[in-house]
């Protein structure tokens, strides 16, 4: 059944998981006349609750520290039993039961146990992620390790030593993998891959390296998909983003010759396209960010097989993106576009335009179908340099953060993709035409040239639901309220290297004697990689001291 199975490792990677999982809900249907697009059975599995009735409940371990899971519990209402627990227990002197003050329910879970229609969630209101879930999850999935206290000022759980000892001291006692792990990883019947989401930028990183380890030691060739999550840096002292960037460094060192793809994610430190409007001290917005994107950029891993042309799967995506074998380390990006009005006047398509993608823009004010036959043009330049079969999108979630580029010499070298993944979804159906059109061209572009950029899309456009913050506008400066069309481009290409210098040369001062030359080759190494099979007249300028 091509099941893919979430790890979730620590409080960033559960609100981006979160967000995650309630657009999984909202494509389930249940009208006898309805069917959803999507195949559930491959983020779900099915269960039997202890009332005996059938649940279904998603693939997926979630590991977070005390307190992190704020009001919800280990045991929920379709596995709850009746009765005093110490009924069953072996001591039989007197008991003393000591209690923590309880957290108090969010009013918008309140009204979703009393079946109620929800009030619309702040920022204020949302103070933990399972503030805002809408999903049952089974008992074997909620871990807590009680070791750290989330937001502990006496013992932040930030220091990259911190985790990795952490994470031996579980598997020692536990093995982590045979305990939480495998139950899942069994009840698969064809297993298409592993998505583990993590934050790389505190102690989870290394933890989530630990993990990572031990995953491929014991599912060699099983493709594995790391999303690093990180927080916005901007307003922290110096020694804070420093302290951010080093295990940024280490994290993605050690992941890059485990994991199968890894995609960072950052709130881009310049400023956001009219489309998108958030508070960037909020989890809660910037994690809707990133789930947008990565909701839609693996959307094509979940459609129903039905959908031959646009169905893929962990695998098949690795290899068309790390064309050398070495380039792991993938850039993510996106923009959000307007979703089609409704015809009006007796028109079909968009404002009045015959051709549905004609009315589509994305934050830069940019028209869709500019964007597709730009991204369809022949490349007469040569094979160093930018392509203009793929395209470059207006929020680039893999930025760098605050490093100090040399914007110069990145002006004078272009972009080379190696490979790139454009994605579409909730684009008109009339543009279907158009697409048919675009295609034709592209493949005997592709009889021309090595093939770099491939295409997927789907109408399914991103659901904004209850849970969702109002995060995105339309062109007119509206919230969008129900649905909306994102395009996504996943890409391993050249500037992976320059982020990647940046970071060494930030950071490897600060790393400890003993570590230092390692994670600074094996920076050197991953920078490197991106070099492979094109040559630039201004790599000269841009070495390393």
């Amino acid at each position: 059944m091509r099941e893919i199975i979430t790890l979730q490792l620590g409080q960033q990677s559960n609100y981006l998981a979160n967000h995650f999982w309630n657009a999984q809900e909202s494509y389930f249907t249940y009208g006898a006349d309805e069917e959803s697009p999507i195949d559930h059975n491959v983020h779900f599995r099915p269960g039997i609750g202890s009332d005996g009735t059938e649940t279904f409940m998603p693939r997926t371990v979630i590991y977070d520290l005390k307190g992190g899971f704020g009001t919800m519990r280990k045991i929920n209402a379709l596995y709850e039993i009746d009765g005093d627990p110490t009924s069953s227990s072996l001591w039989s002197g007197q008991t003393v039961v000591q209690r923590q003050q309880p957290i108090e329910v969010s009013p918008y879970q309140e009204s979703l146990d009393a079946g109620q229609a929800p009030p619309e969630l702040t920022t204020s209101t949302v103070r933990y992620w399972s503030d805002f879930n809408r999903v049952y999850y089974h008992p074997k999935s909620i871990i807590q390790l009680n070791e750290y206290e989330l937001n502990s000022t006496v013992m932040p759980f930030e220091k990259w030593h911190m985790g990795e000892e952490l994470f031996a001291s579980l598997d020692k006692e536990h093995d982590l993998l045979d305990r939480d792990l495998r139950p899942f990883v069994e009840e698969a019947d064809q297993m298409q891959g592993l998505q583990v989401m993590a934050g790389i930028d505190d102690a989870w990183g290394s933890f989530a390296a630990k993990y990572m380890e031990r995953l491929r030691d014991e599912y060699g060739k099983t493709p594995i998909w790391v999303f690093g999550a990180q927080e916005p840096s901007r307003g922290l002292p110096r020694e804070k983003r420093l302290l951010k960037l080093v295990n940024k460094a280490r994290a993605l060192a050690e992941l890059n010759s485990q994991a199968s793809l890894v995609v960072p994610l950052a709130l881009p430190e310049t400023s956001l396209p009219p489309t998108v409007q958030l508070d960037a001290s909020s989890p809660w917005h910037v994690s809707a960010l990133f789930a947008a994107a990565l909701e839609s950029v693996t959307l094509y891993t979940r459609l129903k097989t039905s959908d031959r042309v646009y169905s893929s799967n962990l695998g098949n995506m690795t290899d068309l993106l790390n064309v050398f074998g070495k380039q792991t380390i993938a850039n993510l990006e996106m923009s959000i576009s307007e979703p089609p009005k409704p015809p009006q006047n007796g028109t079909n398509g968009t404002n009045g335009n015959a051709n549905g993608l004609n009315g589509l823009l994305n934050g830069r004010g940019e028209n869709v179908r500019s964007l597709y036959e730009t991204a369809m043009d022949i490349d007469e330049e040569s094979e160093a340099g930018s392509q203009k079969g793929a395209a470059s999108l207006d929020i680039d979630l893999s930025s760098p953060q605050e490093l100090n580029l040399d914007l110069g010499v990145r002006r004078r070298r272009r972009r080379h993709i190696f490979s790139q993944v454009l994605a579409d979804r909730g684009q008109d159906p009339e543009a279907a035409d158009i697409e048919n059109d675009l295609e034709k061209r592209e493949q005997s572009i592709n009889s021309m040239r090595r093939l770099k950029v491939h295409n997927y899309r789907s109408g399914v456009a991103f659901p904004i639901i209850d849970s969702y913050p109002k995060i995105f506008r339309d062109h007119y400066g509206h919230p969008i309220r129900d649905h909306v069309s994102i395009q996504t481009a996943l890409s391993t290409d050249s500037t992976v290297m320059d982020k990647v210098k940046a970071l060494r040369s930030t950071v490897v001062r600060s790393i400890g004697l003993e570590d230092r030359e390692t994670i600074g080759n094996e920076l050197a190494e991953i920078a490197d990689s991106y070099k492979e099979g094109w040559s630039s007249d201004s790599d000269m300028d841009d070495d390393d001291e």
